[in-house]
């Protein structure tokens, strides 16, 4: 079984929350000093009152980093307009030598966010898909022009360019981000998934590729899972627990069948299933007491999924 690369969340600085910026390089620093394969930053403008620009955050760690692939999990394209952040992930991916990898999701699940940013939340699917559009082109073409619903541009030319057109992974579990993934991604994130369902998105987004013109090859799986790692199972779903339902406000048991939790081993064991069903990216979002221990513990599941991968 093939071994699937594992990269782990990086949090974003707030110093009122205790984390400062030179934490966060520090921990980003430690990721690639331990054997990760990559890091990843979220994306919120004001999700329930707190935000974090995960193309900032990944700006920083790609300048104290060396290796890592800098990757959205997931970056909320429509709460914003496709030109400036064609420039940003440009700059970002040349800033990186080719590290930065998009993951796009749709978001809404505070609504007062895209209100807030000036965006009717119906519209979110029908703007990511027209933004990914003008992305791609803005990033191989020059004089681009686009007429869509919600996005209009005429002869529009930006440099720099990325190093190579900046992959692009849909996140999500419903219908339209399986159709998103096959139509238009270079990859696609689960998330809150059975095995069974993954293999049953895996499928759909092949079927989607190809009714598109599509390699179905050419869109890679993968999944994203918060988790805890300790040997004392009760510890682990007690961090685990706290940090989805203070993050969701929701309770942990919605989410509970779908989270790996334990030992480094166990955690391993559950995703190795997914691998399995041909996932070839794994993310990681510990809960764990410091952002030191967060990366020691994503090395730790990293190398026991590696393990069973060879046996």
């Amino acid at each position: 079984m093939r071994a699937p690369t594992v990269s782990v969340m990086l949090r974003s600085w707030d110093i009122r929350l205790g984390t400062t910026g030179e934490m966060v390089l520090d921990a980003a620093r430690r990721a690639e000093s331990l054997g990760l394969d990559g890091i990843i930053a979220g994306d919120h403008v004001t999700f329930y009152g707190y935000g974090n620009d995960g193309l900032i955050t990944l700006t920083a760690a790609a300048a104290v980093t060396s290796r890592l692939e800098l990757k959205t999990g997931v970056y909320l394209l429509p709460l914003r307009h496709p030109v400036p952040v064609a420039l940003q992930a440009a700059q970002l991916d040349q800033l990186s030598m080719g590290r930065f990898v998009l993951g796009i999701g749709v978001g809404g699940e505070d609504p007062h966010e895209f209100w807030s940013s000036g965006v009717d939340p119906a519209t979110r699917g029908a703007r990511t898909n027209e933004a990914i559009r003008i992305l791609k082109r803005l990033w191989t073409e020059d004089h681009v022009s686009f007429a869509g619903r919600h996005f209009q541009l005429e002869d529009v030319t930006l440099y720099p360019k990325p190093i190579r057109p900046v992959p692009i992974f849909i996140g999500g579990r419903s219908d339209a981000a399986l159709r998103r993934a096959g139509r238009l991604g270079d990859g696609y994130t689960g998330i809150w998934l059975s095995r069974e369902r993954f293999a049953q998105s895996r499928d759909r987004i092949a079927h989607e590729a190809g009714a598109a013109g599509r390699d179905p090859a050419d869109v890679e799986m993968g999944m994203q899972f918060w988790t805890s790692v300790s040997p004392d199972r009760d510890e682990a779903r007690a961090l685990v627990s706290a940090g989805m339902e203070a993050t969701y406000r929701l309770p942990f048991e919605r989410f509970e069948r779908y989270t790996p939790y334990g030992s480094a081993r166990e955690v391993a064991e559950f995703l190795a299933g997914f691998v399995e069903a041909g996932a070839r990216h794994i993310n990681l979002v510990p809960a764990q007491g410091s952002p030191e221990e967060v990366m020691e513990r994503a090395a730790e599941v990293r190398e026991a999924l590696r393990a069973l991968c060879d046996e």
